[in-house]
């Protein structure tokens, strides 16, 4: 773990709250379904009304934080998370399950932005790629340690262990607020009229978010598609599944932060971006030729797949962490991260349904389609960040013009990355 103080306090919240949503992501749907009582498809649609409204509270939420400050911010909605956590405790019928859930989404999306405005304060530019390295292979190392928590109640079966569960995530939020708290305060800075769209305006940052989108509709392969994949198009065992769940978390908790090392400027963003594209390309077509496979040679080909995935994946996030932060300005990050973090939750909302048709019942084209399409998203970054960069640089050119004209001192020129 990280030696400087105010990364040490980031890496413990981000265990804290991982281990939490670890529990809480094992046995939420048991809950609801089997102790609440909802019917599954309630329970699915809930959750992704949920999500929808989260996707849409990130950005002004990120908007927020610029305004007041990230610190407090990310405080008050750690605060709100562990609030909404503890509601689902008083859940008894659909309605109130729908309400709780949008809370529990709008506090966790907009903690997400909220906290990445935070470490953009606090930490220098070289420095946050190889950050957010750690704190994702922190992330993963607190969900595998929740999950077993989670495992515990589910072995439990009561109600008095679900609830437990709830509650051991909401104090988990607890405790992050309280770590949060003890970073040092980031001035807000005073944000510039733009309007009422704000960074739906910066139309070439919007096109690198939307791209980001494309890339991540890789995150439902390992909880939805690929298990559906083994039991309905290959011979391998059904315990595959976990197998390779755990082969991806343990690979982005030890691997991570080698893999972001050297990922620097909109260069080697871009660069490591393309690369990764064709290795999901190839993972795409490996996991294809599993289909009508025996047990044991779809077994070993569905591993070869699932190890160039995590790769791929590894290599996309390093890339889109620093396209995030450097095409965004200084006085936006919360905004910016905002938008660029609807990313996950739209992936997660409607990846399922077209990953599902796609691959389960497409098949080898569909695998194949989506290997191509992650490939041209790809290639597609690079003119993209290339053309956020020259608005950046643009922008910096008249502030420093009006600065000039109003007799003031004249702002040293925000450096153009490298493209």
């Amino acid at each position: 773990m990280t030696k400087n103080p105010p990364q040490r306090l980031l890496t413990l919240a981000q265990l804290s709250n991982s281990v939490g949503d670890g529990a809480y992501y094992t046995t939420s749907a048991l809950y609801f379904t089997q102790v609440v009582g909802l019917a599954p498809a309630r329970v699915g649609l809930g959750l992704t009304i949920g999500w929808a409204v989260g996707s849409l509270a990130g950005l002004p939420l990120g908007r927020l934080a610029d305004r007041r400050g990230p610190r407090g911010t990310s405080v008050l909605l750690a605060l709100a998370t562990a609030l909404a956590v503890a509601s689902f405790t008083l859940v008894g019928g659909f309605l109130p399950f729908v309400l709780a859930a949008c809370a529990y989404a709008a506090a966790q999306s907009g903690l997400a932005a909220a906290r990445q405005a935070l470490l953009a304060g606090l930490v220098p530019t070289g420095e946050r790629t190889g950050l957010l390295a750690r704190l994702q292979s922190t992330l993963n190392a607190g969900l595998a340690v929740g999950a077993g928590l989670g495992g515990l109640a589910l072995h439990a079966g009561t109600r008095a262990a679900y609830l437990t569960v709830f509650a051991v995530d909401a104090v988990s939020f607890l405790v992050c607020a309280v770590l949060l708290l003890g970073l040092p305060r980031v001035a807000s800075v005073p944000v510039r009229p733009r309007g009422g769209l704000g960074v739906l305006r910066d139309r070439p940052y919007t096109v690198v978010a939307l791209l980001n989108t494309v890339l991540l509709l890789r995150l439902p392969l390992l909880s939805l598609v690929l298990p559906l994949w083994i039991t309905e198009r290959t011979g391998a065992p059904a315990w595959l599944v976990s197998a390779l769940f755990v082969l991806n978390t343990a690979a982005v908790t030890v691997f991570q932060v080698r893999a972001a090392r050297g990922v620097t400027g909109l260069v080697g963003a871009t660069r490591v971006l393309r690369r990764s594209g064709w290795v999901m390309c190839a993972a795409c077509a490996v996991f294809a030729l599993s289909a009508g496979a025996s047990a044991w040679v779809a077994a070993g080909v569905l591993v070869v797949g699932a190890v160039l995935q995590v790769a791929a994946e590894m290599g996309q996030s390093a890339g889109s962490w620093q396209l995030s932060f450097d095409l965004a300005p200084a006085d936006r990050v919360g905004e910016y991260q905002g938008l660029f973090g609807t990313g996950v939750t739209v992936a997660r909302t409607l990846g399922p349904l077209v990953l599902t048709a796609l691959l389960v019942e497409w098949g080898t084209p569909g695998w194949l389609l989506l290997g191509g399409l992650t490939l041209a998203a790809s290639y597609a970054m690079g003119p993209a960040a290339r053309w956020a960069a020259a608005g950046r640089a643009g922008e910096a050119g008249r502030l420093a013009e009006e600065a000039g004209g109003l007799d003031i001192a004249r702002p040293a020129p925000l450096s153009r990355p490298a493209a």
